[in-house]
């Protein structure tokens, strides 16, 4: 007899377990045996044991036939429902369950993270390991993959084992809870590879270390050595230590003067002042610049990290003489010699040493003296008076102006030696004064003699 139609399904409302498949079709079945798959999940906490499932059978199948004499058959169908049961054993296996969790990492960050489970079984797991997926690309472990796996040999019932992945965060990943798979692979008592259900747990984040600037303002012109002041805080959300600054352009005309410059430790909110001396070659550009920076540190770990999301608005300068030259008296007199003064001001942002000035003048000027004089240094802003003893030949003529030109070597502070261009500065030329006795004069002086005489002869003769 064929049986059509044929359906069953299993009850499991008085077992412990869950059969996933519900109504089971096996269409046409005719008299004989076959097999069909049903899923069923069994819970960790299931008791172990023999359980009798029932079973509810129902199908078609036609009961009378009948033959005319036409050769035609007619048959009478009926629908019938059968019991029966199925059994289903659940071994006392080896399970796993966590017990604590201490699993935290920082978002740009890897920290160990760690998961306390316990074999809650009877039986000895034996070359066990325990297998972490990530569910999300941006949780990943050392190798840079999204799973990792540990090694922890035989699992004693009863027994806690301690299993520690370094896990890291991506940079820029939200801060949230991320969920994580932990699977138990291991061989039971016959040697037969077992497999776990997967244990869903997750990784809490802590927001990504960052850095603020503040304050910033820049010394820099071209041409010149200058510097980049501001402030640095520590936004969070740990303290740091070992804090430096380090710019990272590649520019050829804004060299940084060193590699980076030191702050210290920072604790979350603190702020502290640095300062990055930079070069600007003659060949800069006059205008902001935007400076690519990185921030580096050592975490509460010891381990070096670095923060490169910030960038240094600057402004580069023009550029401007060494030092600024003023001449106080602008004369000299044709066919004479005279000293002429002149205060020399340091205009950069640096002490300067050994500063050698040259004077070199033309005809009809020359040096009558010593053409240089020295500055033993200055410091930014400061000034000091030298002197030069200048003749103007009587080739000279009065009313015009002859220029004599300044030069100076000096040693930055970094010990470079620099030769300046020539400063010119203007002498008027002027008419020397007439230093004969005109006759009215004579002859006033002589009446005072004659008069004078006049009256101590007078005197006399008295």
């Amino acid at each position: 007899m064929t049986a059509r139609g044929l359906t069953f399904e299993i009850d499991d409302e008085n077992a412990p377990i869950d059969v996933q498949t519900g109504q089971v079709s096996l269409g046409n079945f005719p008299t004989g045996s076959t097999e069909k798959t049903v899923s069923v999940t069994i819970p960790e906490d299931a008791e172990p044991g023999t359980y009798q499932l029932p079973v509810t059978y129902e199908y078609s199948h036609t009961r009378q036939l009948r033959y005319s004499s036409s050769g035609t058959t007619e048959g009478t169908d009926s629908t019938r429902t059968e019991t029966g049961t199925i059994t289903i054993r659940i071994n006392d296996d080896a399970r796993f369950e966590i017990i604590e969790t201490n699993a935290t990492t920082q978002v740009g960050d890897d920290n160990d993270i760690s998961f306390t489970l316990r074999n809650t079984g009877s039986e000895v797991a034996k070359a066990a390991s325990v297998n972490a997926e990530s569910k999300s690309s941006s949780l990943t472990f050392e190798s840079g993959d999204t799973s990792s796996t540990a090694s922890v040999g035989d699992w004693e019932p009863g027994e806690n084992r301690t299993i520690t992945y370094r896990a890291a965060l991506q940079s820029g990943s939200a801060a949230r809870a991320y969920a994580l798979d932990l699977v138990v692979n291991y061989d039971d008592s016959d040697g037969i590879s077992r497999t776990s259900n997967p244990i869903t747990t997750t990784v809490e984040s802590l927001p990504e270390q960052s850095f603020a600037f503040s304050d910033v303002s820049s010394s820099l012109r071209v041409g010149e050595d200058g510097e980049v002041v501001g402030t640095v805080e520590n936004t969070g959300p740990h303290t740091v230590r070992s804090v430096t600054i380090r710019p990272v352009d590649s520019s050829e005309t804004v060299i940084p003067g060193e590699d980076s410059t030191a702050v210290g430790s920072l604790a979350p909110g603190e702020s502290k002042s640095f300062r990055l001396p930079m070069e600007v070659t003659s060949e800069a550009e006059v205008g902001d610049k935007l400076l690519n920076v990185e921030v580096r540190y050592r975490d509460g770990d010891g381990d070096q990290r670095t923060y490169d999301k910030l960038d240094l608005l600057t402004t580069i300068g023009p550029d401007r003489d060494e030092f600024g030259l003023a001449v106080s008296d602008r004369t000299i007199t044709v066919g004479k010699s005279r000293v002429v003064t002149v205060e020399v001001t340091n205009n950069l942002n640096e002490t300067v040493t050994d500063i050698e000035a040259r004077l070199f003048a033309d005809d009809p000027l020359s040096a009558a003296g010593s053409d240089t004089s020295y500055i033993e240094s200055l410091e930014p802003g400061e000034s000091a008076t030298l002197a030069f003893e200048v003749t103007a030949s009587s080739a000279a003529t009065a009313g015009s102006t002859y220029p004599i030109s300044f030069d100076f070597r000096y040693t930055d502070s970094d010990g470079s030696t620099h030769l300046t261009d020539t400063f010119r500065k203007p002498l008027d030329a002027v008419q020397p004064q007439n230093s004969g006795v005109s006759p009215m004069t004579l002859i006033l002086g002589l009446g005072v003699v004659v008069a004078g005489g006049v009256a101590v002869v007078y005197w006399r003769r008295k």
